[in-house]
């Protein structure tokens, strides 16, 4: 593989305006696309298998027309002290309010009168409206929602005070600031690895031009594919996370090879052979765990993993190709000032140890108390992930400053956190059945109010709504749905967006221990291949699990317990996400092992290439640890951008991975690897013979090279000296 890249990082040198114009050519190509597809609706969700899903099914055939999973939104009124919303002016203000409501949009599908609802609480203190749309809440029109936020406003006056909640109202995140300045401190740690600003500029352009032509692809084509707009979204943040870091890798090695004496597309040929291979494999890490989403066999996770997996794939090949293109272009400049008269004086072959060399000698002299340490301090941090309870967040865990959260507010003191989220039953059978039902649900602990069933037209079905004790997202709403189920028959199911979330949560913590058999089991075999070793790949992925968990339990500690909860802007705790863990699995094992392929490759190359274990370890850290912690610090930077977003669920997924890249990247790949390879010495390249001759052979570490560059009419090179340590 090494010297198939070689001729290639050579030949995009060489062509450069070629490549360099079939890379914009696409780029345009997908523009286009995008711009003249038809708008997409919202991608479908649909959670194959579960309860709730089976009910939505069974309600779509026997009650047609009804849109039982349409969007809805709850405007919520509260009267004046020593006044109610039975008062003639409110009550009048009120059935206003309910006929624009019905005028305001045609996706509006019913409105209801508070009055004739029995939405008025006890002491006549709140009311709410309730509206039902056609469809999900993705696919209403910003008309829709400006005229439901419109009716809100104009109803406010003479001391009422009105809120509207439901999921009516959600939308995708815009970015903010917070993203902006993640993005532009990647640009500053990128200037001061490289000291230039060509240098630093290459990977950000690279990478903003794979994602652009990434997300305009799925954006051509969400229409047909039913792809949703968090498809591009989740595309965007991996694609600029592993475009950043391939493309740096790439520079990284190719100013290497510079300061090595050699001629400029002869470095550009050496770097995509021998880091370019790092990037391949790294690569195909992300895409295996991303494409492993199939797993959870949940149709939009299942999309949104495949494209993303092509953003990453794209992100390969322009490192691979534009990369060395542009370097064909920057000429010089792309080594600062320093380095440029350095490497004509030949002062970096004499320069003093660099902090990575440094830290690596450390850990070498005491790699037992490094490992003690790093282990035990990660397991610590690990502990809080034993009380993990997964669920997704509902209107409580919004900002005070949300409508939505004053709205649920104000539902929870005037009528009880249960009504937030009340439970949908369908019953399957006659009206008989549908009263036994009934008495049987009021009977179970944990209920607050149970409506009478409503049959459908035939008289086969009906629809009892059942109002729990406490707020949606708590574990005894959970329970009282399993109860339900437990007491009453198969003819009857529990759904709604509560009992979605409750069944969603189980299937993807059923899918965790396959999926991360799958992912780390798929590249245990792809590590072994590139690192010709039993030990090595071993160490990754348990070093990578050590990670995950201690970020999980960091995750737990500040967003289910509360601990610096107000730090970091968490309002009200709650469950952790339910698909929390599968995708910090998904998203932290990609980066995780760009970072261990790109600095244990180095190594390995150096052990091949004559170096003692020891001196190995050093030589891969003088060369890669500076870009690996560049790497790094320039994803936690642009992931706890997302921090500061006002939604919790963005909140919580930034939190998670700027946190797990910090274990990962600095205390497992910059201290337990070095130390765990340093105890294990000659054993850590270990491989059966048997196993060796089974397995390829990709040349990583570039070997075969020697003989490319030996040949007749190849630029003849003595290569690079080694230095030792």
């Amino acid at each position: 593989m090494a010297t198939f890249l070689y001729k290639l990082g050579r030949s995009a040198f060489r062509r450069r305006r070629l490549v360099a114009l079939l890379w914009v050519a696409l780029l345009a190509l997908a523009g286009v696309g995008a711009a003249t597809a038809p708008a997409a609706t919202s991608s479908s969700f649909s959670i194959p298998g579960t309860e709730a899903q089976k009910a939505f099914d069974l309600l779509e055939q026997r009650f047609p027309g009804g849109n039982a999973d349409g969007a809805t939104a709850r405007v919520v009124f509260k009267a004046p002290d020593g006044q109610k919303m039975t008062d003639a002016a409110h009550r009048a203000k009120v059935e206003k309010v309910v006929g624009e409501l019905k005028s305001g949009s045609d996706q509006v599908a019913s409105v209801t009168d508070p009055y004739t609802a029995q939405a008025v609480s006890r002491d006549g203190s709140t009311a709410y409206v309730s509206v039902s749309y056609k469809v999900s809440g993705m696919e209403l029109t910003d008309a829709t929602r400006e005229a439901l936020e419109k009716t809100g406003h104009d109803a406010q006056g003479q001391g009422l005070t009105v809120e509207i909640g439901g999921d009516a109202l959600q939308t995708m995140p815009e970015t903010g600031a917070g993203e902006i300045v993640g993005v532009v401190i990647a640009g500053i740690v990128l200037v001061l690895t490289f000291g230039s600003l060509v240098a630093a500029g290459l990977p950000l352009l690279t990478a903003i031009i794979g994602v652009g032509i990434g997300v305009s692809t799925i954006t051509a084509l969400a229409n047909v594919l039913d792809l949703g707009s968090t498809t591009s979204t989740l595309a965007m943040m991996i694609g600029l996370a592993v475009g950043i870091d391939y493309a740096l890798f790439i520079v990284s090695r190719y100013r290497a090879e510079l300061a090595e004496g050699r001629e400029r597309e002869e470095a550009a040929g050496r770097a995509v052979g021998t880091a370019g291979s790092a990037v391949v494999f790294a690569g195909l890490t992300v895409v295996i765990a991303l494409v492993g989403l199939a797993v959870v066999n949940i149709p939009m996770l299942t999309k949104m993993g495949f494209a993303a997996a092509g953003t990453v794939l794209i992100a390969v090949l322009i490192a691979l190709t534009l990369i060395p293109a542009l370097l064909g272009f920057a000429g010089s400049k792309v080594m600062g000032r320093k380095q440029r008269k350095g490497v004509q004086e030949g002062a970096l072959r004499k320069e003093k140890p660099n902090m990575g060399t440094r830290w690596a000698r450390f850990v070498i002299r005491r790699p037992v108390m490094v490992l003690l340490v790093g282990v035990l301090g990660l397991g610590a941090v690990a502990l809080p992930a034993a009380s993990l309870e997964m669920g997704l967040p509902d209107d409580g865990a919004k900002p005070v400053s949300a409508t939505e959260r004053r709205a649920y507010d104000l539902l929870s003191d005037g009528f009880g956190p249960g009504f937030n989220g009340p439970l949908m039953v369908v019953v399957d059978g006659d009206k008989a059945v549908a009263e036994s039902t009934v008495s049987t649900i009021k009977g179970l602990k944990g209920v607050v109010a149970v409506t009478p069933p409503t049959p459908n037209k035939a008289g086969d079905t009906a629809m009892v709504t059942v109002i729990p004790k406490d707020r949606p997202s708590s574990v005894e709403t959970e329970r009282l749905v399993h109860d339900i189920r437990d007491a009453t028959g198969d003819n009857v199911l529990v759904t709604g967006a509560t009992a979605m979330n409750i069944d969603f949560s189980q299937k993807m913590n059923d899918a965790l221990l396959p999926y991360l058999a799958l992912v780390v089991g798929l590249a245990f075999l792809l590590l072994m291949v590139v690192f010709r070793s039993i030990l090595v790949p071993l160490k990754a992925a348990l070093g990578f699990l050590l990670s995950v968990v201690a970020a999980l339990g960091a995750v737990v500690a500040v967003f289910q317990w509360g601990w610096l909860g107000s730090l970091f802007g968490v309002e009200q705790t709650g469950p952790i996400m339910s698909m929390m863990p599968i995708f910090m699995v998904g998203v932290v094992f990609g980066l995780a092992m760009d970072y261990e392929v790109f600095l244990v490759t180095r190594m390995r190359e150096a052990y091949v290439h004559g170096e003692r274990p020891g001196e190995a370890i050093v030589s891969g850290f003088r060369h890669s640890a500076r870009v690996v912690t560049a790497a790094a610090v320039i994803m936690i930077a642009v992931f706890s951008g997302f921090i500061g977003m006002d939604d919790q669920m963005i909140k919580m997924i930034g939190f998670g991975l700027a946190v797990a890249v910090l274990f990962d990247a600095f205390v497992v790949r910059m201290a337990i690897v070095p130390a765990v390879l340093a105890l294990l010495g000659h054993r850590a390249w270990w491989l059966p013979k048997w196993l060796d001759k089974a397995l390829p052979n990709v040349d990583v570490e570039g070997e075969g090279l020697a003989k490319v560059t030996a040949s007749p009419g190849a630029p003849q090179d003595s290569g690079p000296t080694l230095v030792k340590v």
